[in-house]
């Protein structure tokens, strides 16, 4: 079937939930993308983060073949031989103890939440003083299910299915006077992304992240960081958090853990732990021998072929080339970021939603959030010269929509600063 078939087929038989790109992608390779044209399409999104190691790539296709021919999925009421192994390298990569496995990253979110209410409970049982309040973050996105939703801030996202779950409170980004102000022993849990993603890769800043741990220190309450977008590598260590030196009670885990087979992971200390039974939570399909295959091997190539240096180096490669052109184009306000999770602010909607739609033409494939956002997630096998085609390209469209709208001037050489939180 052609574009324009799959199209008229999916108006027809799909829910509208998606504005899609006009294009049809059959086939990939590192970190290019092929239409059914075979034509080339250079990815800096990575299916919203998830391709870590890019397309085809040899560790991942090796082990799904190899595994689809042992067990693809049994019950979670039996033993395999992934699950134990996966959780290994996870708690020695993340500090954490125990690790439920679940199928995205919004489950996940969830089952953090859960953990949360019910170690609430226990501590309740045990005479401390400790309530069931939420407190998340403006800005934030923790996924689309009733209690993800719920903690995530922005109306458009919660509106449509009110009334949401209780109890939860938004505090301003970054403010601390704030996050103290509304901190109380109502609260079971502090809820934050060490880097917010869909929010507009905003990172914490460290005297937010080290007021919010010394609050849920206070009473008891959790802290629970979500690293669904911004873990597994992206920023150049296996958790943003890390770059912060603060360990949080709970975290949560999914996008690239399998490289595009779906799994999510909800991680937690011994003491959290001890709120959770047989019985009170339960996934069917999370942590699959499949999953689990797939995931131990990303891991596996991520050290193997140092890719959090290759992040971090390219990273970093990328905000300076950001940062250039933010001092050649007034449209580009900021620039943000750790690693390869990065962000360019324009200086309005319009340009974003056109930039993203000039990058396609010329094949280079990112998307705009927060209305003027433009961000990058790229695969981490990411070379110096794909952030250079890159630039390239976002150089000649910032250039002809300054001539188009006869914009004079310079920016000063600051402008642009990346943030590191």
């Amino acid at each position: 079937m052609k574009v324009d078939e799959i199209r008229a087929a999916e108006t027809r038989l799909l829910l509208s939930t998606y504005d899609r790109s006009p294009v049809l992608f059959v086939d990939g390779e590192g970190v290019y993308l092929k239409d059914e044209k075979s034509e080339k399409y250079l990815d800096l999104l990575s299916g919203i983060g998830v391709n870590a190691l890019g397309y085809n790539h040899p560790a991942i296709v090796d082990t799904i073949a190899h595994q689809s021919r042992k067990l693809i999925h049994i019950s979670n009421l039996y033993y395999h031989e992934g699950q134990a192994e996966l959780a290994m390298r996870l708690t020695e990569r993340t500090g954490l103890d125990r690790v439920f496995f679940a199928n995205t990253g919004t489950e996940a979110w969830e089952g953090a939440l859960k953990l949360a209410r019910a170690y609430g409970g226990l501590k309740r049982s045990e005479g401390k003083e400790i309530g069931t309040k939420f407190l998340a973050l403006e800005q934030s996105f923790h996924g689309r299910t009733f209690g993800s939703m719920s903690t995530t801030y922005k109306a458009k996202y919660r509106e449509p299915f009110a009334p949401v779950m209780p109890d939860v409170e938004f505090v301003r980004f970054n403010d601390e006077a704030d996050l103290r102000a509304k901190f109380s022993s109502d609260v079971c849990a502090i809820l934050v992304e060490a880097i917010q993603g869909e929010g507009g890769v905003r990172p914490l800043t460290s005297d937010f992240f080290a007021t919010a741990r010394a609050l849920a220190d206070s009473t008891g309450a959790l802290l629970i960081v979500d690293e669904i977008q911004a873990g597994m590598g992206r920023t150049g260590k296996w958790c943003a958090y890390q770059h912060y030196g603060i360990q949080p009670d709970v975290t949560t885990l999914a996008k690239p853990l399998a490289g595009g087979i779906p799994l999510g992971v909800a991680l937690c200390t011994e003491e959290v732990a001890r709120a959770i039974h047989a019985g009170m939570h339960g996934t069917t399909f999370g942590g699959g021998p499949l999953a689990c295959a797939v995931a131990i091997a990303v891991i596996d190539t991520i050290e193997k072929d140092g890719l959090l240096e290759r992040a971090a180096n390219v990273g970093l490669y990328f905000q300076d080339q950001l940062r250039a052109l933010a001092a050649r184009h007034e449209a580009i306000v900021d620039v943000r970021g750790i690693g390869l999770m990065l962000a360019a602010e324009l200086d309005s909607a319009d340009l974003g939603k056109k930039v993203v739609t000039e990058m396609l033409k010329r094949h280079i494939l990112i998307n705009c959030t927060s209305d003027t956002v433009l961000r990058f997630l790229p695969p981490y096998i990411l070379e110096k010269a794909h952030v250079d085609t890159a630039i390239a390209a976002l150089d000649e469209i910032l250039t002809e929509h300054a001539a188009a709208h006869s914009t004079h001037g310079s920016k000063s050489p600051t402008a642009g600063e990346v943030h590191h939180g």
